[in-house]
C-alpha cells in the first residue's frame, strides 16, 4: 500500500512509482523480458486492477504474465501473497522479486548465470538499508537471517542486506521450501513474511541457500520519499546525474559508493580516539540541551589560544558568512573581492557593491603588492582575502598580510582574512593570525576560519570569527539563534585541545599526502596542476575534453565526484575542475581513473 509515499501511492500500488519518469514496473518488465522467462506470475492486492489495466497487453509479444490476487493486502504480509501462488514454485525455478525495487540492468542476468540452483542476492550492509539481513560464512552459505527485532549494531560490519530477488529451484521448492512455508503459515499465521520461513530453514541446516554478493552494482527500495529522491540521484540519466548530485550540496554519505573530491576536508583528523570519546558520550549529547553563545564563545577561544570576547561561534562558517557580508554592505559600501574565489562571500553582496580583482596569468597568482596597486585608488571600504585561495590554492604568507593589515588600516578599509586552509600550507601552523596580540594591534582585520574544513568534522557545522572589534562580534552574537550549534559541536570543541598534537601531526600527513598526490596528477597528460597550498587543487583540463565532460565521466563510469569551475566567476569557459585532497588510498583511485581516459 505504500503509505510512507503519501500522494505517490493514494491511487496506485508502489511498483506504479515513477523514478525518473520511468514507472518502477515498466523498468522491472522490462528488464525481465531480456531474461527468456516461462511466464512471469504478478501477485497484486492493493490498487490490483488499476494496475492489470496499466500494463494491459503491452509485453504480451514478450513475456507470458499471469495474475494472482491477494483480496486481503490489507490484514495480511507478503507470506500470504506467496502462500497464494505456491503451486506455481513448484512447477519451475522461480525467481523470487518484490516490486518496489530498482535495480541495475545487469543483476537478474547475474542471478541466473551462477551455477548455484538457490541464491539470494545480497549487499553489503550500508545505514540506509532496513529490513532482513543475513550473515554469510567464507563459502557465501547463508548461515543466518537476521529480522528487524534481532538486528545488533555492534555486528553490522557482518551483515548483508538482502535485495530481495532470490532464485530457487524447482527441487528446493517442492521439498523445503514450499512444505515449509505451509508449516510456518499454519502456526504462525498469515501476518509475517517470508524471509522467516528461510530463516527457520537455515537455523534448521535444511536451506543449503547460498548469498551472491552484488559489490558496487546499484540498486535501492523504495519505501518513502526520500527513498525515491536518492534512486533519482542513483539511477538518473548520465547527462543528469551530476546536476542531480550538485542540488543536494552535501549529504553524501547516503552514497557510500561514490567517492566525493568535490567536498573539502582533512583527510587525517579527527584521530579513532577522538571519536569513540564523541561515541561514549553520545546519549548524553542527543539528550541535553547545548549551551549559549557566552558558553560556546569561551570554548572557541580555549580552542584557539584566544580571549573569548574576540570571537563569535557559527553553525559553521557559513552562518556567519551570510551574517557578516550584509552587514558589511549597505548603500555606498564597496568591498574588494579577488576571483575566482569561494563564492559563498560575494552572493552576499549587490553586484555593485564588489570590486573585483582578477589576477593576470594562467596560474591565477597575485600578491600582497598587487592588492595594493589594484585597490589604491579604488576607493574600498572593505578587502576580502581568502588565504590560501579558493579554489586557485594562492598563498601570502603572514608577514605579508600583516602588511596588507597595515596598508588597509591607513586607509580606514576593513581587511576580512577567511584563513580556513591555512593550516595545510607549509609551516602553516604557525601562519594563523589568530592571536590576541594581532587581533588587538589590528582592529580592522577579522578572521573567518571554518572548523570543518580544517579539522575534518563538516558534519558538526562549526566556524568562528575573531576579531578586535567587540561591538561587532557582540551584534553578532546577538544576530545569531540562542542556541545556534549542538551539544555534539560544543563538546567537540571541549575535548579538542587533549587531540591537539594528533592535529599536528595529522597536519604534517597531509602535506607529505599532497605532495605525493601532486606528483602523480601532473602525470596525466591532459591535465595542468596549479601549485596549491590548501587541501585541492585546481586542474585545467588541457586536452581530450571539456571540464564538464570530465566530471561527467568520472560520475558516471567511476562514480568519482569532483568539482566542475566552468560556472565560476573568472574561470568561465577555461576548463578548470578543482581536485580535493583525500588520504593515499583515494587518491590513487582517483589517478587510476583519470590514466584510463589517457
Amino acid at each position: 500500500m505504500g503509505r510512507r509515499l503519501g500522494k505517490y501511492t493514494r491511487d496506485n500500488t508502489k511498483c506504479m512509482l515513477p523514478v525518473n519518469g520511468v514507472r518502477l514496473i515498466d523498468r522491472m518488465l522490462e528488464q525481465l523480458c531480456q531474461l527468456n522467462l516461462s511466464r512471469l506470475v504478478m501477485v497484486v492486492g492493493y490498487k490490483g486492477k488499476e494496475l492489470i489495466d496499466y500494463i494491459g497487453d503491452r509485453y504480451e509479444d514478450r513475456l507470458h504474465i499471469e495474475y494472482a490476487e491477494n483480496p486481503v493486502y490489507d490484514k495480511t504480509n507478503n507470506i500470504y501473497s506467496l502462500a497464494l501462488v505456491k503451486d506455481k514454485m513448484v512447477e519451475d525455478d522461480t525467481l523470487l522479486i518484490e516490486s518496489d525495487l530498482i535495480l541495475d540492468d545487469s543483476l537478474f542476468q547475474m542471478i541466473l548465470d551462477d551455477p548455484y540452483p538457490n541464491l539470494a542476492l545480497v549487499a553489503k550492509y550500508e545505514s540506509w538499508m532496513d529490513g532482513t539481513m543475513v550473515r554469510i560464512n567464507k563459502e557465501n552459505s547463508i548461515v543466518n537471517f537476521v529480522p528487524k527485532k534481532a538486528f545488533n549494531y555492534a555486528e553490522a560490519d557482518f551483515y548483508y542486506k538482502t535485495v530481495n530477488v532470490y532464485k530457487f529451484s524447482k527441487d528446493f521448492s517442492t521439498k523445503v521450501y514450499v512444505p515449509f512455508l505451509d508449516a510456518y503459515c499454519k502456526v504462525m499465521g498469515n501476518n509475517e513474511y517470508y524471509e522467516q520461513v528461510l530463516r527457520v530453514i537455515t537455523l534448521l541446516d535444511q536451506a543449503n541457500l547460498k548469498a551472491l554478493p552484488i559489490g558496487d552494482k546499484p540498486w535501492y527500495e523504495i519505501d518513502d520519499v526520500q527513498d525515491k529522491d536518492i534512486a533519482e540521484a542513483i539511477f538518473s540519466p548520465e547527462q543528469d546525474k551530476l546536476h542531480k548530485y550538485h542540488i543536494r550540496y552535501g549529504g553524501y554519505w547516503r552514497f557510500p559508493q561514490m567517492l566525493d573530491f568535490c567536498y573539502l576536508v582533512n583527510p587525517f583528523f579527527p584521530p579513532k580516539r577522538m571519536r569513540e570519546e564523541i561515541k561514549a558520550n553520545f546519549i548524553e549529547l542527543l539528550t541535553q540541551y547545548p549551551s549559549g553563545m557566552a558558553v560556546n564563545s569561551l570554548l572557541a577561544g580555549k580552542y584557539f589560544g584566544i580571549s573569548s570576547q574576540y570571537v563569535v561561534v557559527g553553525n559553521g562558517a557559513s552562518e556567519l558568512i551570510k551574517a557578516l557580508m550584509e552587514g558589511m554592505a549597505p548603500s555606498k559600501q564597496r568591498i574588494g573581492v579577488v576571483y575566482p574565489t569561494f563564492e559563498e562571500y560575494p552572493h552576499r553582496l549587490a553586484k555593485d557593491a564588489i570590486v573585483p580583482f582578477f589576477p593576470d596569468n594562467e596560474d591565477l597568482r597575485y600578491t600582497v603588492d598587487d592588492l595594493k596597486a589594484f585597490y589604491e585608488t579604488s576607493g574600498i571600504n572593505a578587502l576580502l582575502l581568502i588565504n590560501p585561495d579558493n579554489p586557485s590554492g594562492n598563498y601570502i604568507g603572514r608577514d605579508d598580510v600583516l602588511s596588507l593589515a597595515d596598508w588597509c588600516a591607513q586607509r580606514g578599509i576593513r581587511l576580512l582574512v577567511d584563513e580556513s586552509f591555512v593550516d595545510f600550507a607549509d609551516n602553516g601552523l604557525n601562519n594563523s593570525l589568530l592571536n590576541d596580540d594581532i587581533l588587538e594591534s589590528h582592529p580592522e582585520l577579522l578572521l573567518m576560519k571554518s572548523i570543518s574544513k580544517s579539522y575534518g568534522v563538516p558534519g558538526l557545522r562549526l566556524g568562528v570569527l575573531a576579531g578586535a572589534d567587540t561591538a561587532l562580534l557582540d551584534k553578532m552574537k546577538k544576530d545569531v539563534a540562542i542556541w545556534n550549534i549542538n551539544s555534539f559541536a560544543e563538546f567537540y570543541m571541549q575535548i579538542f585541545n587533549k587531540y591537539e598534537s594528533f592535529y599536528k601531526s595529522a597536519c604534517e600527513k597531509f602535506i607529505a599526502e599532497r605532495n605525493r598526490f601532486a606528483e602523480r596528477l601532473s602525470s596525466i597528460p591532459y591535465l595542468r596542476v596549479i601549485p596549491s597550498q590548501a587541501n585541492y587543487f585546481l586542474c585545467q583540463v588541457t586536452d581530450r575534453y571539456t571540464s564538464r565532460q570530465l566530471t561527467e565521466k568520472l560520475l558516471n563510469e567511476h562514480n568519482i565526484l569532483i568539482k566542475d569551475c566552468d560556472t565560476k566567476t573568472g574561470l568561465e569557459g577555461k576548463n578548470f575542475v578543482r581536485i580535493a585532497i583525500r588520504d593515499e588510498k583515494d587518491n590513487n583511485r582517483l589517478v587510476d581513473a583519470l590514466m584510463a581516459y589517457c
